[in-house]
């Protein structure tokens, strides 16, 4: 990833999170949304807005997206970098200083600033620098702008002026796919029966079953065994 200053910030992106990886068909119409948007951007089409807000419910691939679009942008050529608002709130704002020169920049949960007018602030700043550099920001939120329960009026305008899409949940059927895609990426072999175990028996949120995926596979790795339903019980202690 292409960076254009020095951030004091966890930035390196999961090499998983691309758009091919985010297997959704009820959601891949956000997804050509999200290309479209940074490669009329690219293209530096006058007309095109510079922000994109993405909301949608935890669990539905939020920051996911973010990653591939940060990804996606290197791709272009295009200077990239996706920060948490989790992560920013342990900072200084002063850690956004110079970011606008980035192309693409990715803000993830900004939900989080409801109650901070400090950062609400600072990401507005920031918003306005970056339409000057005529650069471009996506931000993603668990609910619609006017739901976020953010007090700063002028953030709230500009989160409403650029795109807006919203994701739908995954179904279970999606939740498998992605869990056998991210599998095979690594090399393993993960069997419907397994994956739908997997599903049932755990947190139905995709960051928790990606997290014990990566556990399995260390697991697989170390012992040499496959992924089966007796192998899952004893390394995540599933009765």
């Amino acid at each position: 990833m292409k960076s254009t200053t020095q951030l004091a910030l966890s930035v390196q992106l999961p090499d998983d999170e691309t758009f091919e990886s985010y297997l959704s068909e009820s959601n891949r119409s956000v997804v050509s949304q999200l290309a479209l948007f940074l490669d009329k951007t690219e293209q530096g089409q006058s007309s095109q807005p510079r922000s994109f807000y993405l909301f949608g419910l935890s669990g539905v691939g939020k920051s996911h997206l973010l990653h591939a679009c940060s990804a996606y942008a290197s791709q272009l050529d295009k200077t990239s970098v996706c920060l948490s608002c989790a992560e920013l709130l342990q900072l200084p704002v002063e850690v956004l200083d110079g970011l606008e020169q980035i192309n693409v920049i990715c803000l993830d949960d900004i939900q989080l600033l409801a109650g901070n007018k400090l950062w609400q602030q600072a990401i507005f700043d920031l918003y306005n620098r970056v339409l000057e550099q005529n650069n471009c920001l996506l931000i993603s939120g668990d609910q619609s702008v006017g739901q976020l329960g953010l007090t700063l009026p002028d953030l709230i305008s500009r989160l409403s002026w650029g795109l807006t899409e919203q994701l739908k949940p995954l179904t279970d059927l999606e939740k498998v796919s992605a869990l056998q895609f991210r599998a095979a990426k690594r090399g393993l072999m993960l069997s419907d029966e397994a994956a739908n175990f997997l599903l049932n028996r755990l947190s139905r949120e995709m960051e928790n079953l990606i997290a014990s995926l990566d556990v399995l596979d260390k697991a697989s790795i170390r012992e040499q065994r496959k992924i089966t339903i007796p192998f899952i019980k004893d390394v995540l202690n599933i009765t």
